[in-house]
């Protein structure tokens, strides 16, 4: 009689791209006016009489440093200037909202956080309310024809007035329950300290809402430190230089505070020289909990599946930990505690299922008990430990 070692074994497929796109997954880190499809670009910008630096695929793409190596966060950024120029119009920020969330369900994206600032896109007059009902708006049709569970994140800005900051957080407020499910600082660190954004991140957790900061990208540890003790994050965008700090590793650590890492966007915006030196093999082999995310799916050019296969090239991530990693980027997932543990239950089922195995500590649907005692496992690699959400 065969161990559950061994049928593993026999099942196991061999790593593939085609199978990392098969499996379910999450993308909690995700920038809206990063993530468009350029012929949307093109198409809105004639529809708008807006002027681009290009008029076709292959000079937008170079015009915004597509997937390009940028010298700094600041020159990365850039970008934006130019995707945002497109964005002010209702019809233009349902239509990407809902293209985004498309084009993740493609690859199996399960659980899409859609982040996004509705400040830089009032050029054309719409209120802050306007601009995130359309966004919704997009989500909500996905939705309905993809299968596939959205919230948004907004993201108030560290380089502009922090008042911004309170009025997109009463924004986050008044849509609590309503599609927003966090609030976020985005922006460059260097030189705009995320504790002068305070007073938005206390009305935030006032409501009882969820926050995440980016922190510890393209500055050290102490930004972290601001994110996690004036902000209150519950989890942290990147935080790739945390593990020049190991006091704060440890708590961070400890106290279970998701890291949202981005590798191809670390490598674009020179944060890391070379990928197979990144911390999150670092990071994993410790026991933060953390998940693979785009960032900015056209920028960076890069999609779930990329990220995943870059884990495994670049710092040798086998299959069994990748799907940890999977598991770990749903039990991150700003989402309802007792919709999160069905999620969980249907995820594990199907990495069982399309990989031979469970991933470690794992609970499904199927498991039983007996009246003996015994544990009945419906697939090889379950066990006793549940890793509750």
């Amino acid at each position: 009689m065969s161990t559950s070692n061994e049928a593993a074994a026999v099942t196991a497929p061999r790593l593939t791209r085609e199978l990392l796109r098969s499996l379910p997954k999450t993308d909690l880190h995700c920038h809206l006016d990063g993530s468009l499809r350029l012929t949307t670009i093109l198409e809105l910008a004639e529809k708008q009489k807006v002027k681009l630096p290009a008029t076709d695929v292959d000079g937008l793409a170079k015009a915004i440093h597509k997937g390009e190596i940028c010298s700094d966060l600041v020159e990365y950024l850039k970008a934006f200037d130019i995707t945002c120029s497109v964005m002010q119009t209702e019809d233009a920020l349902e239509r990407t909202a809902y293209e985004l969330a498309a084009d993740a369900a493609a690859e199996n994206v399960w659980h899409l956080e859609v982040r996004y600032a509705p400040v830089l896109h009032t050029r054309r007059g719409l209120s802050l309310a306007r601009i995130n009902d359309a966004v919704l708006a997009g989500l909500r049709r996905a939705r309905r024809d993809f299968d596939i569970t959205t919230g948004v994140i907004l993201c108030g800005i560290r380089n502009m007035d922090p008042r911004d900051s309170y009025r997109l957080a009463e924004l986050a407020v008044a849509y609590k329950g309503r599609g927003v499910v966090a609030f976020d600082l985005a922006g460059g660190e260097r030189g705009n300290p995320a504790k002068d954004h305070a007073k938005a991140f206390e009305l935030i957790r006032e409501n009882n809402m969820n926050t995440t900061v980016h922190a510890g990208e393209a500055y050290g540890p102490a930004s972290i430190k601001q994110a996690l003790h004036d902000c209150g994050a519950n989890r942290i965008g990147h935080g790739t230089r945390l593990a020049e700090d190991g006091d704060l590793l440890a708590y961070v650590t400890d106290h279970r505070i998701p890291l949202e890492v981005c590798l191809l966007s670390n490598i674009q915006t020179s944060v890391i020289d070379d990928l197979s030196r990144h911390p999150l093999r670092l990071y994993f082999d410790l026991g933060v909990r953390v998940s693979l995310n785009t960032d900015n799916r056209l920028i960076t050019d890069t999609t779930i599946t990329d990220e995943l296969w870059r884990a495994h090239v670049d710092l040798g991530f086998t299959l069994d930990e990748l799907k940890v990693l999977l598991v770990q980027g749903f039990k991150s997932a700003f989402l309802p505690y007792r919709e999160k543990r069905e999620l969980l239950r249907r995820v594990n089922d199907t990495l069982a299922t399309l990989t031979g195995s469970l991933p470690r500590g794992s609970v499904l649907a199927s498991d039983v008990v007996t009246q003996d005692g015994e544990w009945l496992d419906a697939h090889p690699g379950s066990g006793r430990d549940t890793d509750r959400v």
